[in-house]
């Protein structure tokens, strides 16, 4: 391990992550919102913070381990995630507690979309702009991290996807080097904001708003600038412009490069991960229709239909925009909508869950096992596409599965016993470890309500799944500091 290059690494994060607080202060300038001062103290606190933490090794240069890879990825979140909470703490038109603040900055980085806060509509502009610019600094983070980072490792749902899966991404990277990479993910990233803002403004809403939907919409986080989310503006428009940017952050951006590279649609066309996609979100928004039409719950039939894809599609990709209380809808639609965002989104992408890729693979060796009960001596590959996986792949995602399924349990019972209702532990819990946002009973239009322990045992459950489970459980393993 080697202490000297964490720290300069820790320190230089910090300060990078300073200069992100100077875009809410010209924001707060430009409408004179009275809310300047906090985020200017959290700007040099955290700079120079970071510069007494960098100084004794800035010349440190020693080549990073594995190990120091692990540490430096949950630090990446951990310690933005504390310092992104300062200005939160220092707002007076807020008055939030350590631990509502910490929750915001931590929900908001790892793009899950639950919050504390309420009154959104009365608060003032630099901080509604600073909870949108968290989560879409968040969200380019995790595309590094997804991308770029946790394969390194040899974790996360790309590391099975680059590896054994057909397709563009059988080459150990995007492009030579990392920094090559994450700036093709960079630009990519950046043009889909772009292109979302524009649309967004085209469709009706003000400048600033299309800005920061824009924001948490590539980012896959769901925050709004308004309480009621899409629902405020009350436009089917702008509601498909949504649709269609959810659709595409929620598909690995390495397709995107991909595809935009060789400057052709083939690429989605021939993965198998985006097919699986497609085909789950269309059967969800297709039983949520029929259902809510025939219930009546809505008045017409257009607006059954687009509430019906609108909220397949946001609660599916985990982006957890709502334009109406889907958690009170009729029957079992609340309860199937919150188990789809466990499949979640491809891997690569800025969504949550446990990605499409291993889904697929978990069916497909489910498959497989009843084949054997029926054929016990018969050879049975398991196959994406034309690609046979090796039995290490198969053996990594039930790995993945089981520790998903064991931290959940662990981490339900605890919530229980702070004194939540089970429907909202379990609720709350598949919502923050799925990085979704809106969970049901108490906490289906915001956590404020439920106690300080619950909601740092969902901070933690936050960073476990945005971490993808393995990089976060192996910090806390005694193997992992044993010499």
């Amino acid at each position: 391990m080697q202490p000297g290059a964490i720290q300069r690494i820790l320190g230089l994060l910090m300060m990078i992550f300073s200069i992100s607080l100077l875009p809410p202060v010209f924001v707060s300038w430009l409408y004179n919102d009275g809310a300047m001062h906090p985020f200017l103290w959290a700007f040099f606190g955290i700079l120079i913070s970071g510069f007494f933490v960098w100084l004794p090794v800035y010349k440190v240069r020693r080549e990073l381990r594995l190990r120091d890879g692990f540490i430096i990825v949950v630090m990446f979140w951990t310690v933005l995630g504390l310092s992104g909470s300062i200005p939160f703490l220092l707002n007076n038109s807020i008055h939030m507690s350590v631990t509502d603040a910490v929750f915001e900055s931590v929900s908001a980085l790892t793009t899950t979309g639950a919050t504390v806060i309420v009154g959104l509509d009365n608060l003032p502009k630099s901080i509604l702009f600073y909870r949108q610019q968290l989560q879409w600094m968040g969200g380019m983070g995790i595309i590094v991290l997804a991308v770029a980072v946790l394969p390194m490792l040899g974790v996360g749902g790309m590391q099975l996807y680059r590896a054994e899966t057909p397709g563009p991404m059988k080459d150990s990277k995007l492009t030579p080097r990392i920094t090559e990479t994450a700036k093709a993910l960079w630009y990519i990233y950046l043009g889909l904001t772009v292109a979302c803002a524009l649309a967004y403004w085209a469709a009706g809403m003000t400048g600033f708003d299309a800005i920061a939907h824009s924001f948490s919409t590539i980012a896959i986080g769901g925050f709004s600038t308004h309480d009621a989310s899409m629902g405020y503006f009350n436009s089917a428009l702008i509601e498909a412009v949504a649709v269609v940017f959810m659709l595409l952050a929620g598909i690995n951006f390495a397709l995107h490069f991909t595809a935009w590279r060789s400057n052709s649609p083939k690429p989605y066309f021939n993965d198998p991960e985006v097919k699986t996609y497609l085909l789950i979100l269309s059967s969800v928004a297709v039983i949520s229709f029929v259902y809510l039409y025939f219930m009546h719950t809505f008045d017409s039939f257009g607006s059954t239909l687009h509430h019906a894809i609108f909220q397949a599609v946001s609660i599916g990709t985990t982006t957890g925009f709502t334009t109406a209380d889907y958690y009170a809808w009729p029957g079992f639609l609340p309860v199937m909508l919150l188990f789809v965002s466990f499949i979640g989104a491809c891997a690569g992408s800025t969504g949550g869950g446990i990605k499409v890729i291993r889904f697929l693979l978990l069916v497909k060796q489910g498959k497989r096992e009843i084949g054997r009960l029926i054929h016990p001596n018969a050879q049975i590959p398991v196959k994406i596409g034309n690609k046979v996986m090796g039995e290490q792949i198969i053996e990594s995602v039930w790995g993945f599965f089981s520790l998903y399924v064991a931290s959940f349990s662990i981490m339900l019972l605890i919530l229980i016993a702070t004194g939540l209702n089970q429907v909202t532990a379990f609720s709350a819990l598949a919502a923050c470890m799925n990085n979704l946002g809106p969970g049901l009973g108490d906490v289906g239009a915001h956590y404020g309500n439920i106690n300080d322990t619950a909601k740092w045992v969902l901070c933690f459950a936050m960073l476990l799944g945005r971490l993808e489970i393995f990089t976060l459980l192996v910090i806390i393993s005694p193997a992992f500091w044993r010499r």
